[in-house]
């Protein structure tokens, strides 16, 4: 039965449930739908209903590998509307649609200064979260964004006309850009981004925004086809021609400027430090798990090839990620075609287990507690 929350800290207009459904994380590869209560919010806080939350390779690898301890509602790339303001919070207002960061930075600490802002110690404290241990939360119905994330700039409005699941991609199109602001691209570069999930569509249309030439390698045709869509023109197929011969042929003879492994684990670093050219840069960007992996040191320091990483969202560029994500849904940029499966709650641990298992037709796939809600 809704009922309203009672806390004095609380400024509600509408009845909220004390109960909720989620995905929780029990342990290794042990997702369960559970219910949990609704996250109770304190001064400065604010409690958002999810409408949609896309499930990242970053979620997946914390569930297979056990890095983070059980129980946790894991969930970052999340849109939803606010539906309770704690006591003291004056930016935000109920019924408002917003984009939630899970991540936000201090602005001040060395690392902020040094712009690594993804090392700073506010920046890795978990700002949202469902319950448990903050973890994000997206896989839930509700989540409680700390009094910190609300004041440095982690929930940001959506415009009318845009819909909750473009949104959605505002953290993850910001961890992209950052990236490939890194590279420093020029017009008459060649680039080539290994993998066309999501994530690697992503840094090559915004590479090729750049003027350079992008090149993108996959093994499934479908997702070049979803590149074409996106005015990518260069189609490697991995899986019938040599990526690093035909990277040569299309750079004359030179190799790439700048490689980007838009895919996890170590098994493709050779291939994209073979295909980039003396001087070149290679970007690791899904390597997010601890482990050793061979390569080459004569070709660093030799042939000066740089191996490089990028890893999380930088809030410095917040302001031109949210007008390429917004303006973009209707100007050549509407990331919802990326989306290939929507489940509801109840059906999430069938979607992390298709995440897991990535097939020719599955691309992005986002969890919503009301199916449908994220098309609003």
């Amino acid at each position: 039965m809704a009922t309203p929350i009672s806390s004095p800290e609380l400024d509600i207009s509408r009845q909220l449930p004390t109960t909720m459904r989620a995905v929780v994380y029990r342990g290794i590869n042990d997702m369960r739908i559970e219910t949990v209560p609704v996250p109770e919010v304190g001064s400065g806080e604010i409690l958002v209903q999810v409408a949609t939350c896309g499930i990242c390779g970053t979620d997946l690898k914390k569930v297979h590998y056990g890095s983070h301890s059980a129980p946790r509602i894991f969930g970052h790339e999340m849109s939803g509307t606010v539906v309770a303001c704690g006591q003291g919070v004056t930016k935000f207002e109920l019924g408002e649609r917003v984009v939630v960061h899970h991540h936000v930075p201090c602005y001040e600490c060395y690392y902020c200064r040094k712009g690594t802002p993804a090392q700073c110690p506010l920046y890795k404290k978990t700002g949202v979260t469902a319950g448990f241990e903050a973890s994000g939360g997206g896989f839930a119905e509700y989540i409680r964004v700390m009094d910190f994330v609300v004041n440095n700039g982690g929930v940001v409005r959506i415009p009318d006309g845009v819909p909750f699941e473009q949104a959605a991609f505002v953290e993850p199109v910001n961890t992209v850009l950052k990236g490939v602001k890194m590279l420093n691209l020029r017009p008459d570069d060649t680039v080539l981004v290994i993998g066309q999930g999501p994530i690697g569509l992503m840094h090559a249309v915004l590479c090729q925004r750049t003027g350079a030439k992008v090149l993108t390698s996959d093994l499934y045709p479908e997702r070049h086809a979803i590149a074409a869509r996106f005015g990518l023109k260069h189609p490697i197929h991995a899986g019938q021609e040599n990526v690093v011969e035909r990277v040569f042929a299309e750079s004359e003879g030179r190799g790439a400027d700048a490689v980007i492994l838009a895919v996890g684990g170590k098994a493709l670093i050779k291939t994209a430090m073979d295909a980039c050219r003396p001087g070149g840069k290679v970007m690791l960007f899904a390597q997010t798990q601890h482990e050793e992996a061979t390569f080459d040191p004569g070709v660093v320091c030799m042939d000066e090839k740089t191996l490089m990483g990028s890893y999380s969202s930088s809030f410095d560029i917040l302001d031109e990620v949210t007008d390429l994500v917004f303006n973009g849904y209707r100007n050549g940029f509407d990331l919802t075609q990326l989306i290939s499966h929507r489940f509801q709650t109840e059906d999430a641990v069938a979607a992390i287990d298709i995440a897991s298992h990535p097939k020719a037709d599955s691309m992005k796939i986002m969890i919503e507690p009301v199916l449908g809600a994220g098309a609003r």
